[in-house]
C-alpha cells in the first residue's frame, strides 16, 4: 500500500510540472552594416564590469592595469578623430604620452549597455556600449567632451573598441 501511494505522489507531482521551453533571445536593436539588418541582444553584463575596471584604469592612469585589459593578439582602438591604434603597444604609447601631459583626462560614466551580436557564421559577439563625460585641461582650461564607446570584449579582455565624441556644452 505505501508504495502504491508514493507511485501517486510521484506521478501527481511530474504530471503537475510546467514544459521546459525555449524562448528567444530579447533584441534590444539593431546593427545596420552593408545595409543588413541583425538584431542586437541582451548581452553578457560580465562585460560591463570589465569596462568598469577598464574606464577605472584610464582615470587612475593605471598603465599596468590598462595593458593587462587589452587583448594580446588583434587589439585595436578607433579614436574620434580618425586614428587607429593597431596593437596594445601602439595604445599604451598613446596613452602613457596623454597621462603625462597637463590634458588630465578624467571620465565620468553616464551608462553602460551590455550587448550582444550573432554574426551571420554564428558566432555571439559581446559588446558594451557606454557615454562617458570627459573632462580635459586645454590651455589651462576645463574642457568637457561627451564619448560613446562600443567596446568588444572576449574572454575577459577589451578586444577592440571605437570612440564617438561631441564637445559637451552647458
Amino acid at each position: 500500500m505505501k508504495n502504491l501511494l508514493v507511485l501517486v505522489i510521484v506521478t501527481a507531482l511530474f504530471s503537475c510540472q510546467q514544459p521546459i521551453t525555449e524562448t528567444a533571445p530579447t533584441i534590444i536593436g539593431y546593427d545596420i552594416s552593408e545595409e543588413v539588418r541583425t538584431p542586437l541582444t541582451v548581452g553578457d553584463i560580465s562585460t560591463v564590469a570589465v569596462w568598469e575596471a577598464y574606464i577605472k584604469a584610464h582615470n587612475e592612469k593605471d598603465i599596468a592595469t590598462i595593458e593587462g585589459l587589452n587583448a594580446t593578439k588583434d587589439f585595436k582602438v578607433k579614436g574620434p578623430k580618425g586614428e587607429v591604434f593597431n596593437g596594445s603597444e601602439e595604445h599604451i604609447t598613446f596613452l602613457k604620452t596623454w597621462f603625462e601631459s597637463d590634458a588630465n583626462p578624467q571620465w565620468t560614466t553616464k551608462f553602460l549597455i551590455a550587448n550582444a551580436f550573432t554574426s551571420k557564421e554564428g558566432e555571439v559577439k559581446q559588446y558594451v556600449t557606454s557615454s562617458h563625460d570627459v573632462t580635459l585641461n586645454i590651455d589651462g582650461k576645463k574642457i568637457k567632451v561627451n564619448q560613446m564607446h562600443d567596446g568588444l570584449i572576449v574572454n575577459g579582455k577589451v578586444q577592440e573598441f571605437t570612440i564617438h565624441e561631441r564637445v559637451a556644452t552647458e
